[in-house]
């Protein structure tokens, strides 16, 4: 049966593992670093705007009309400039409207002050919003923007100032005009260097996203090789071995039972959830597990000796040990012809021992060749899997086979 993809799923990407895990955290940390900033200069907005309002409430350097106007085109955009820093919510295009607004007010300035007498008057109310302004344009621009506004919107403050006051305050408005600048590039700089270290650290993280998951990916694929090549070796290849062998009531007997094993874990392969579950089993039946896989597979009886003080061992531990007993026993029947084979459990608090021995003529483990998984697969890393050990002793005298694991306190 064929499926044909709908056009939208033709077209969807398809991530790499480590890419789409890395896809939540791309700008994790410069998010929090402009809200971080949205905040702070919501408060820093607050108080200079309040200050600047007040100050226009008794203005006397523009006209009545004039005032009313510019208090409006300029404190509407930053009240909502203020609401949007501290909900998070249009941040930057709503510095980015007063941050062009502003230098528009500036320049409608002397036509507000024209024909007054502002010779003796303070500084003008849209003086304490110099830097909102260029605040604003860093929430809102890029860099080299931003550099531009820290200077023009100061120095248009000067011209406008000095086309409204004379030339005689030329020096105290040169003073405001680069005070001015110099609080604007500082803010400028300390929100470049926060938006540098956080894209930094979002970069590291996803780096170490992308690593972690390629790293998981590639134990997942070689715990799912172990447990597939120890799943065709001891179902599979295991049962065509003794097939092959079988010249024996006994022998043929084990191969009837391994084959069947084998269609029992091929057919339900898709439902195998590595070596079981976790759940804790009584030590009697890991036992009794253990006694009735090895008289399937023609060992012997299992011999056990079990603390009266009964305790429990993870299901998958459990499922482990039977399997990587099963496994020695199978090999001690197909290869020693199950001379002299015995299986011992032997357990105490927080220990369990398996012992498969047999007197058969032994082999070399080292000499046992890379693509022969009984050993390697079916024993030494389904125990290495749960945390186990396995340790093989062969000698002309016999070969013997100890599974052990310890409960970690």
């Amino acid at each position: 049966m064929t499926s044909e993809l709908l056009p939208a799923e033709r077209l969807r990407p398809v991530l790499p593992l480590g890419e789409a895990a890395a896809a939540g955290s791309e700008r994790f940390s410069q998010a929090r670093i402009e809200r971080i900033l949205g905040v702070v200069c919501g408060f820093g907005f607050s108080v200079l705007g309040a200050q600047a309002f007040f100050n226009s409430l008794t203005s006397t350097q523009e006209g009545p009309l004039w005032r009313i106007v510019l208090v409006v085109v300029v404190f509407v955009p930053l009240i909502v400039m203020v609401v949007a820093s501290f909900s998070g919510l249009a941040t930057r295009a709503c510095a980015g409207v007063f941050a062009v607004l502003f230098p528009l007010v500036l320049l409608a300035w002397p036509a507000a002050t024209a024909g007054r007498d502002s010779a003796a008057a303070g500084a003008p109310w849209i003086w304490f919003l110099l830097n909102v302004a260029t605040v604003a344009a860093v929430l809102a621009f890029p860099l080299p923007w931003q550099i531009v506004w820290a200077v023009l919107v100061p120095v248009l403050y000067g011209v406008v100032r000095l086309v409204q006051v004379g030339i005689g305050a030329f020096l105290p408005t040169v003073l405001d005009v680069v005070f001015a600048i110099i609080l604007a590039l500082v803010f400028l700089v300390l929100g470049w260097m926060l938006r540098a270290v956080a894209t930094a650290m979002d970069t590291a993280r996803r780096e170490a996203v992308r690593s972690y998951a390629a790293a998981a990916a590639a134990d997942a694929a070689e715990r799912e090789r172990v447990a597939v090549a120890a799943l065709m070796h001891d179902s599979v290849l295991a049962a065509l071995i003794a097939a092959e062998r079988a010249h024996s009531p006994r022998q043929r007997q084990l191969a009837v039972s391994m084959a069947r094993e084998a269609l029992t874990r091929l057919a339900n392969v898709d439902r195998d959830a590595g070596e079981g579950s976790d759940e804790p089993l009584p030590l009697a039946v890991l036992v009794a597990d253990l006694d009735a896989a090895s008289a399937e597979a023609g060992g012997p009886a299992v011999d056990s000796r079990l603390p009266e003080e009964e305790w429990r061992i993870p299901g998958r531990v459990a499922r482990a040990l039977v399997l990587a007993a099963t496994q020695a026993i199978s090999n001690a029947v197909v290869h020693a012809a199950g001379a002299g084979l015995a299986a011992t459990v032997a357990a105490s608090e927080g220990r369990v021992e398996i012992v498969i021995s047999d007197s058969g003529p032994g082999f070399d483990p080292d000499a046992v060749p890379d693509d022969r998984l009984g050993i390697r697969g079916s024993i030494s890393a389904r125990m290495a899997a749960v945390a186990g050990s396995a340790r093989i002793e062969s000698s002309p005298e016999g070969t013997r086979v100890t599974l052990s694991w310890e409960r970690d306190g």
